[in-house]
């Protein structure tokens, strides 16, 4: 492993985990392309599907890690929310992580496809006065939430995502829940799915480790720091990034399937 790979991995892992932080979401969305293709486009030997989303797994554990540090003040995380859809996450991102196993390298890269698509789709469904509605007053449907969590654990454990990229139109548009406490909760729901994610993979020897050491030192640096400036920004503007973002990253996908 040369100096140039370790920059190139560091930079991945440090950008992601900075937007990450900022978005609410565990980062696959943006990491799983740039892993897959930056290190062919600098001459450094790719990444098989299965190791990028190996590598994804264990990384999301601690970016998400650094960012629901940053928002534990504040009122943002709903503890309610987070049981339900946490535990329900947890189990499906293990069955998908350690089913994930048995599926062909372009069947993993059909199901990000249509994942980032379906998220693309609700984040451009207008959210009106959302951000209307006090913290504290804030209800959603508690069996639609667990449902819905159970679904993106299964879809998203096998492309070693965490599924917040999901789970965060799903709060905003299905559930309701107000951006900054959306942003907030579903990066510890995140989190929890993550440790069902990184089990399944590991138990299934798709990791490659010292790519995903560097990952992690990138993440426990960056992410706090995108939490950070994520709480200064407009709300309005925060939904609009992440809208164009996961937009971008399907349409590049897509065009790759197809």
């Amino acid at each position: 492993m040369d100096f140039a790979f370790i920059i190139t991995i560091f930079l991945i892992g440090f950008i992601g985990s900075y937007i990450s932080g900022m978005l609410g979401i565990g980062g696959s969305i943006i990491k799983y392309p740039m892993l897959l293709y930056i290190p062919p486009l600098v001459g450094l030997a790719a990444f098989s599907a299965h190791e990028v989303s190996g590598i994804s797994a264990i990384q999301v554990f601690f970016a998400t890690m650094g960012g629901v540090w940053a928002y534990r003040k504040g009122g943002y995380l709903n503890k309610t929310l987070i049981i339900y859809m946490g535990s329900a996450i947890l189990i499906g991102s293990f069955v998908g992580g350690y089913g994930s196993k048995l599926m062909s390298e372009d069947g993993m890269n059909l199901v990000y496809g249509i994942l980032a698509l379906l998220a693309a789709v609700m984040m451009f469904i207008p959210k009106r006065g959302l951000d209307d509605v006090p913290l504290d007053q804030v209800t959603f449907n508690k069996w639609v939430a667990t449902s819905f969590a159970f679904i993106v654990g299964v879809g998203s454990g096998i492309v070693g995502a965490a599924g917040a990229f999901l789970l965060v139109p799903i709060m905003l548009v299905i559930l309701k829940i107000p951006t900054r406490m959306t942003i907030a909760t579903s990066l510890a729901v995140t989190f929890i799915s993550s440790i069902g994610a990184a089990v399944g993979k590991i138990t299934t020897g798709q990791i490659d480790y010292f790519p995903a050491f560097i990952m992690i030192v990138a993440s426990l640096l960056a992410s706090p720091l995108g939490a950070i400036a994520g709480k200064k920004m407009n709300a309005k503007i925060l939904q609009v990034v992440l809208a164009v973002l996961i937009a971008a990253t399907a349409v590049k996908i897509w065009i790759d399937i197809l």
